[in-house]
């Protein structure tokens, strides 16, 4: 499985693939900001997006909303990462069209979990 990570902390991205490499997924991508990863996402096919949500210039919302407008992308798995857990924030996410959502921080069982509700 290919896995995108987006947030524009390098750290971040890493504890994330990290993770990720935990409970077993090694195909992993990243990308610094909504931006490059659009431009990525557009290129190669991904079996998922984990995208961070508060980021610049584009935010994890606004690329969500990009991916789900795209015929050819909108069906692609997308958890939103925040570390907001603001019933407001869930909710736009969810009506954006997010698969899921995880607030920070968040242990590899919880990750293993979220992907497995979203991918199967």
């Amino acid at each position: 499985m290919k896995i995108l990570v987006v947030d524009d902390y390098p750290t971040m991205r890493r504890i994330v693939k990290n993770l990720l490499d935990q409970i077993g997924y090694k195909d992993v991508e990243e990308a610094g900001n909504g931006v490059e990863a659009l431009e990525k996402i557009k290129v190669h096919r991904y079996d998922l997006v984990i995208s961070d949500w508060n980021m610049e210039p584009m935010t994890g919302l606004e690329l969500l909303k990009e991916v789900r407008a795209d015929a050819g992308l909108s069906k692609t798995p997308f958890i939103m990462v925040t570390a907001e857990s603001k019933t407001e924030n869930v909710v736009a996410a969810k009506q954006a069209g997010a698969s899921q959502y995880i607030v920070k921080p968040f242990t590899a069982e919880t990750l293993k979990a979220k992907i497995a509700s979203v991918v199967g």
